[in-house]
């Protein structure tokens, strides 16, 4: 029982750390848009890689966190 409340605090800090991660990148792409909209393809494209990386490493941690 202690291990699963254990578990499940691990995936709330992966979820939540994700979103923090998300959000950051997604309010800086807002801000470089803004100042020099003549790339914002380019930003919009890192941006995007970005965050999917961000989605790789935390359903990593999530399979890592149900595995322990």
């Amino acid at each position: 029982m202690e291990t699963l409340s254990l578990t499940a605090i691990g995936l709330g800090i992966i979820v939540v750390g994700a979103a923090i991660g998300i959000s950051r990148i997604g309010q800086s792409a807002m801000e470089s848009m803004s100042r020099q909209p003549e790339i914002s393809g380019k930003i919009q494209t890192a941006m995007i890689v970005a965050a999917a990386l961000i989605e790789g490493v935390a359903l990593f941690g999530i399979v890592v966190a149900w595995l322990a």
